[in-house]
């Protein structure tokens, strides 16, 4: 069978072992297995398990070795098929879907998935260029779900109190690159922008006043919201649709997510988003080119920050 094209040609097509072992092999050792530990090229087969022997320090070790499927008791047959349905599940999949759809524990299923999300991480150095939109949205739940206090301080022009907020730029017709970040002040914005994106871009943003030192190293125009959401080319709408898909996948799919856990679920949205022009296959091919050197334990997952895991609705 050829390499599949959709969720059920992926089920069947990793339903053998073997087949995911040496796709495995092909993804992580193109040009010939070395072994994990001594770096030596006298590896072999076992014939009675699915593992690999190093001849020189005599040392086994599976093919999810240094991956982040390393040291789970869950066959890469499931693993292969967690990793299609969340690059390519334009929501996102809860983990409650997905342990019903391989036979695992919710708990397990979540685990699965933010190990998947490390390997959905971007880690580029490169900066934007051209035209960029910048844009901030907050995550949080609804006022009327919130104390009497906190709504108070709402209406008095504090926007997002109580939420937690993403930034995001776009590059027209490129990437996004979305950032938890602390407060919405220039002291924060700034270096976010600066550290992305070229010097002498055209920076579009809303008329916050966060961006006004920007204009010393950009050629920034910002649209008010209060009067027009277009003027011209000036607007924010690129980002404003990527805040509409992420805001969906987290209503809609994950309903609740811990504040420590919230950039991981925007790197998740990102991801499918800057490869959104590519195929089902490709996206799979390209999480699983990335699997390889990254680890993420469940002690770090379990991890509290300074505010707890006070969901976010």
């Amino acid at each position: 069978m050829s390499n599949p094209t959709s969720l059920l040609e992926a089920v069947r097509y990793f339903s053998d072992l073997k087949v995911c072992n040496a796709y495995m092999k092909r993804i992580k050792w193109p040009h010939g297995i070395v072994c994990h530990h001594c770096g030596s090229v006298e590896v072999y087969k076992l014939s009675t398990r699915p593992l690999l022997k190093c001849r020189d320090c005599k040392k086994q070790f599976s093919y999810k070795v240094g991956t982040i499927f390393e040291d789970s008791p869950l066959g890469l047959d499931k693993w292969l098929v967690a990793v299609w349905a969340i690059a390519n599940c334009k929501n996102g999949i809860s983990s409650h879907e997905l342990a019903r759809a391989l036979g695992v524990t919710q708990k397990t299923a979540w685990f699965m998935l933010h190990r998947i999300r490390e390997a959905m991480r971007s880690g580029t150095f490169r900066k934007l260029s051209g035209t960029i939109e910048s844009d901030e949205t907050f995550v949080g739940g609804d006022a009327k779900n919130m104390h009497k206090s906190v709504r108070e301080k709402r209406r008095r022009g504090r926007a997002g109190y109580g939420k937690r907020c993403v930034h995001g730029l776009l590059q027209r017709g490129g990437e996004v690159r979305a950032t938890v970040i602390p407060t919405t002040e220039a002291s924060v914005i700034n270096p976010v922008v600066l550290a992305n994106v070229e010097k002498g871009s055209n920076l579009y943003t809303d008329a916050a006043l966060s961006y006004e030192a920007l204009a010393a190293h950009y050629i920034h125009e910002a649209v008010s919201h209060v009067d027009e959401y277009v003027r011209g080319s000036v607007h924010t709408n690129g980002m404003e649709n990527f805040w509409s898909l992420f805001k969906r996948t987290v209503k809609g799919t994950y309903v609740a997510i811990a504040p420590f856990h919230l950039q991981r679920y925007v790197d998740e949205q990102a991801f499918r988003f800057n490869h959104r022009k590519t195929d089902d296959a490709d996206r799979f091919d390209t999480v699983m080119a990335t699997t390889a050197g990254r680890r993420v334990t469940y002690r770090q997952l379990c991890e509290i920050d300074g505010c707890g895991f006070m969901g976010l609705q």
